[in-house]
């Protein structure tokens, strides 16, 4: 098991970072909670990690904070989960707005999330209320402006320079509709926002923290 990676950041987008360590480049997939906690390449970062062997597929999810880390590992445990839907749920409430969602039994926060059903919402309350008590000491005052979300079209994200391009690429990333992204950026954008401004007010519009 690889707990814990410190390295180079040597590339970032959204949804993976690239770590050099000991002569190795690690590609490690993040959530936006993490991306946006990045340092700047050639910095020296410290990444969380959990490691999936598959049959067909070995990948490397890194967090920037342990509590991050830890849910991940409890929310993969829940049936119908696997690590990308858990890395998603991270990646639209970060950890403490889940656990906030998780103790007031808020199913209608977790639904808006892309790959969330009604029933997988259920299961998640009741099989995460007596777990989250594992995470005991670790939480921390949570940010009323820390929606952020992820996805998995590096590409597409990275190969454009217009911020609402970019901000409607990782919305439809992580699971929204087409329409849905650019009717969501549409009511939020101003003038001169950067892509991640635009990110996190469209999540914040369409999953108002609980």
């Amino acid at each position: 098991m690889i707990g814990r990676i410190r390295g180079i950041l040597i590339e970032k987008s959204p949804a993976q970072a690239l770590v050099e360590c000991a002569g190795l480049g690690y590609e490690v997939d993040i959530p936006y909670t993490t991306f946006f906690n990045l340092p700047e390449t050639g910095d020296e970062l410290v990444l969380h990690t959990h490691f999936v062997v598959r049959e067909d597929a070995q990948s490397l999810y890194g967090f920037s904070s342990r509590l991050d880390r830890d849910l991940f590992r409890l929310l993969i445990k829940v049936n119908g989960v696997g690590p990308k839907l858990a890395a998603g749920i991270l990646s639209g409430l970060d950890a403490n707005q889940f656990i906030r969602c998780v103790e007031a039994r808020d199913a209608n926060a977790l639904v808006k999330l892309p790959g969330v059903g009604k029933k997988t919402a259920e299961r998640l309350l009741i099989e995460m209320t007596d777990r989250i008590g594992q995470l005991e000491g670790q939480f921390t005052p949570a940010s009323p402006n820390a929606t952020v979300i992820s996805g998995s079209a590096n590409a597409g994200i990275a190969a454009s320079h217009d911020p609402r391009e970019e901000a409607e690429a990782a919305l439809i990333a992580l699971g929204y509709k087409p329409q849905e992204a650019s009717k969501a950026i549409s009511k939020v954008a101003e003038e001169n926002m950067s892509s991640q401004e635009l990110i996190r007010l469209a999540l914040r519009a369409m999953i108002p923290a609980s």
